[in-house]
């Protein structure tokens, strides 16, 4: 369930009680007059639940609502209310597999920044991930997955392809096509300095590594295992699920591949440099091949139990 407050000019109050009374998925609404200040007007609060909230924000939406006052939405962890449950019945579906639209364009709209700390994160991930592949350790490889921010962006991009939000689509292209290139530009400087210092050198990377050879080495179930994390990863944020052990899963070939390849780089390794990259390349584009199927297929779902 959501909990929403919306900030009503005065002109607005009384078609937005239109809009959510009667409503099946709309619960506990309360009207408090003139209690918001910046911007001035009414406050209008009640809860929602995630099956049927869609619906509800596009008639808000289509009053102006978030534009002329404010949509402001919380989710509940607990509801015990014997209306809420009474809602949940009337409305077809489970709200653990409701697809809010609004909700995840927003969540993801937020990841697709190109900031100081998106660049900061892909960096530590990729040097992390460099000496695991270094080292030969696993366990510095899943330490550079859960570090790893490209999940916003890449989910962020299967929405805006899906939604035709072309905007979003393209912050999200430029956020991961600008991460990843200076992530692994800073990742060869380390190398190169790690190296200096002693630290790592060249037969390391071309000796037997058989825990992290697989990264540069790319074949069908590369594919596969990037088409898998690209649908979990999509369930668990439309599920409002998502966590550290998705981005774990999405992760898994893009990092450590984009490490990999920035460490034959400095040393010279061609056939490494280019598997590596078409790892990258490959599961980078199955996973969002999953993740806009996915999303298609929950949207027919839902528009299907919408009108049975």
């Amino acid at each position: 369930m959501l909990h929403v407050r919306v900030i009503a000019p005065d002109r607005l109050t009384e078609p937005a009680l239109e809009a959510l009374t009667g409503e099946d998925a709309v619960t506990h609404l309360v009207l408090l007059r003139g209690a918001a200040h910046a911007p001035s007007g009414d406050v209008i609060e009640f809860d929602v639940v995630r099956e049927g909230a869609d619906p509800v924000f596009d008639r808000l939406r289509a009053l102006g609502l978030d534009s002329d006052g404010a949509i402001v939405v919380e989710r509940v962890d607990a509801t015990l209310s014997a209306s809420a449950e009474r809602a949940e019945r009337r409305v077809p579906g489970l709200g653990v597999d409701a697809v809010v639209w609004h909700e995840i364009e927003h969540q993801t709209g937020e990841e697709t920044a190109l900031s100081a700390s998106f660049l900061a994160f892909m960096t530590v991930a990729t040097i992390i991930a460099a000496i695991g592949v270094l080292l030969d350790q696993p366990i510095l490889i899943v330490g550079s997955m859960v570090v790893g921010p490209e999940f916003g962006p890449l989910a962020a991009l299967c929405v805006g392809l899906v939604q035709r939000k072309p905007r979003l689509a393209g912050r999200s292209l430029l956020a991961l096509g600008v991460g990843f290139p200076v992530g692994m530009v800073i990742t060869v400087g380390a190398v190169w300095l790690m190296t200096a210092a002693d630290l790592v050198n060249k037969s390391m990377l071309l000796g037997e590594r058989p825990l992290t050879d697989f990264i540069w080495r790319p074949d069908a179930l590369s594919w596969i295992v990037g088409f898998l994390g690209g649908v979990a990863g999509i369930l668990s944020l439309t599920s409002a699920k998502a966590g550290t052990l998705v981005g774990v899963l999405i992760s898994v070939t893009t990092v450590p591949a984009a490490a990999n390849a920035a460490v034959a780089l400095a040393y010279g390794v061609r056939d490494e440099a280019v598997g590596s990259a078409v790892q990258l390349l490959i599961n980078v584009a199955s996973i969002v091949i999953a993740g806009v199927l996915t999303l298609l297929v929950q949207q027919l779902v839902w528009r299907r139990a919408r009108r049975g």
